[in-house]
């Protein structure tokens, strides 16, 4: 232990004297924020399409700007996801929008509808689930939908809504990959709560080594932007990246399975 020790020291000297080899030694941090409900929300859309920071867009198909919010995440350099509306145990099954994914379909009608949704959101390479706390709890539908995201070689990301979720199950049988959400952004909607959710995103990161948090645009989508954007400077304080969601998997899975 001491002979090991003794050894170690001249290295930590170098990097001590050398702050180009200390920084390369030391591992980068990543977070994603994937910003859910394009497509239909207005409020805070511009601030994040035209902004600087690398959001995922989760768009919500089948809606009158799923097209046009997916083409304008596309060409500013946004990573797109599709906003996949699934069944919750209480809500409205207006708040779902059309052809939503609930537990009276069938294997088959969960795929074509799947299928009808990544159409409706072009350039999609992941999706996530918006709501959902009744319907990821069905594995025969969860499966149904994991079958597409392996077809179509698609990422999925769990938002969190259920603790029974079949998604970590199903998706490690079928090798899919897979995260799950960390943090809710605007839960609450005032931009301090943004920050303060923030820091716990940047608190999960560092002693994970990634993160993933969730907010919104529409009703609270500008209080949600002034918080992430406020939040920048305290992230590059601690040395985290906000990245695309696609950069969180590992660079083997990414390069073999998200990459043509």
């Amino acid at each position: 232990m001491k002979r090991f020790a003794l050894l170690l020291i001249p290295f930590l000297l170098l990097s001590m004297q050398n702050p180009a080899l200390a920084k390369k030694n030391e591992k980068q941090l990543k977070a994603a924020i994937i910003i859910d409900d394009f497509g239909g929300g207005t409020g805070g859309v511009r601030d994040f399409l035209e902004g600087n920071i690398p959001i995922t867009a989760a768009v919500m198909p089948f809606t009158e700007h799923s097209k046009e919010h997916a083409e304008w995440a596309h060409e500013n350099g946004f990573e797109v996801i599709v906003h996949l509306p699934m069944q919750p145990k209480r809500g409205k099954r207006s708040w779902l929008g059309p052809k939503p994914i609930t537990v009276d379909l069938s294997s088959k009608e969960v795929k074509q509808r799947v299928e009808d949704a990544l159409k409706s959101v072009p350039y999609a390479v992941g999706m996530n689930n918006h709501m959902g706390s009744l319907a990821v709890e069905d594995e025969e539908i969860v499966r149904a939908i994991v079958a597409v995201a392996k077809e179509k070689k698609l990422y999925i990301i769990d938002s969190g809504t259920s603790p029974k979720s079949k998604f970590p199950k199903v998706t490690e049988e079928m090798n899919v990959p897979l995260l799950k959400r960390d943090v809710f952004l605007d839960d609450i909607s005032s931009s301090s709560h943004v920050r303060k959710q923030m820091k716990r995103l940047a608190k999960i990161t560092e002693f994970t080594g990634k993160g993933i948090a969730i907010g919104h645009v529409g009703v609270t989508g500008k209080v949600c932007s002034v918080g992430i954007f406020q939040s920048m400077d305290e992230f590059k304080r601690r040395n985290i990246k906000i990245v695309p969601v696609s950069q969180l998997f590992a660079t083997k899975l990414t390069e073999q399975y998200l990459i043509p």
